[in-house]
């Protein structure tokens, strides 16, 4: 089964072909990090009007990099949500025309589904039952994942979400866009002990996340040090990078102890960096649990998760009509379409 995959949820237009839901034949990505690094931060407007300039040619380029002709597919999956409305339009609304001129289905995958997804595409070893960590720039939050049941969420944040808490605080200390990336490299150079940042919610119970109270600590400790040098920027950096790190690892440890599972997969855009890696590792290796990381290139938003998680909603039988419409926020697990829209 050859499965179209589009992705178009933020800043990032990309499409990919998969087989049989874990064989990925082409990935491409269309990235827009000059578009919006003047800005210091993504720009909705003018991330829709870049996937409307690219979104052909970069479905064009998958089918060339897959040697697949459109006539071949036997599917279109598409983001559908949560995202950007405006983004999400431009990927949903090609798809679904595609899919039409093809006679083809095409359904709707949620953008976590996608990168949970990311995980079995990197390891085909992994299987339900798992914990499902997801860490990006709009999402923090822990998964009981079953194979034939929605996923259960067990925690998230409830405020800022821990890549979002990346962006901010390099923007603070005048990293350049995109944050995340830039602020682990300071945080090599770094000192990680340097400061004392709160672990928020690291002692009550449960697996609720919350990352409001660090970025607001880090901006204070920022302009106590003001003008801030190359080294202070650097342990300001590691610092905060290692409390961050601590809250998600700390609190993924106490998930799979109280679900008594032996599996954990990290995914989204915060999985692809380093001090949490070795973080998890270290802590799967005291603990006895098994830890799985998507590699580098499933990390962040793309489209061949978008395809897998796609081709496992159509081998369930699922199809969805041209009525499918974008949605902003919708909970995994909590179809949008389980009262009938956009079938």
């Amino acid at each position: 089964m050859l499965i179209l995959g589009i992705e178009s949820s933020c800043d990032e237009m990309a499409a990919s072909v998969v087989r049989d839901g874990r064989e990925i034949l082409s990935s491409v990505i269309h990235a827009q990090a000059d578009v919006h690094a003047p800005y210091g931060g993504v720009v909705p407007e003018l991330a829709s009007r870049d996937h409307v300039q690219a979104v052909s040619g970069v479905v064009a380029r998958a089918l060339v990099e897959a040697g697949v002709e459109a006539s071949e597919l036997d599917g279109v999956a598409l983001t559908a949500g949560p995202g950007l409305i405006g983004s999400l339009l431009v990927g949903l609304s090609f798809g679904k025309a595609l899919a039409f001129r093809l006679g083809i289905p095409h359904v709707g995958v949620h953008h976590l589904a996608g990168h949970l997804a990311s995980a079995q595409l990197g390891d085909a070893a992994l299987a339900a039952p798992f914990i499902g960590l997801v860490v990006s720039g709009g999402h923090t939050a822990l998964y009981r994942i079953e194979a034939d049941s929605p996923p259960v969420l067990l925690g998230e944040t409830r405020d800022d979400a821990v890549g979002e808490a990346f962006d901010k605080v390099a923007k603070v200390l005048g990293l350049p866009f995109p944050g995340g990336p830039a602020l682990a490299a300071a945080a090599e150079q770094g000192d990680e002990t340097a400061i004392t940042f709160p672990r928020p919610m690291l002692d009550r119970p449960g697996f609720d996340f919350s990352y409001s109270g660090l970025k607001t600590a880090v901006a204070l400790a920022a302009e106590r040090r003001a003008p801030l040098d190359g080294a202070a920027i650097a342990d300001i950096s590691a610092s905060f990078q290692a409390a961050a790190t601590d809250v998600l690892v700390t609190k993924a440890r106490r998930a799979l102890a109280a679900e008594a599972l032996p599996r954990l997969a990290v995914v989204g855009g915060v999985a692809a960096n380093l001090r949490l890696r070795e973080r998890m590792a270290e802590a799967g290796a005291a603990d006895g649990f098994e830890v799985v990381f998507p590699p580098l290139s499933l990390c962040t938003d793309n489209a061949a998760m978008i395809a897998a998680a796609g081709a496992q909603a159509l081998a369930r039988g699922e199809r969805h009509g041209l009525g499918l419409a974008a949605f902003s926020r919708v909970p995994l697990g909590e179809s949008p379409w389980a009262d009938g829209a956009g079938r």
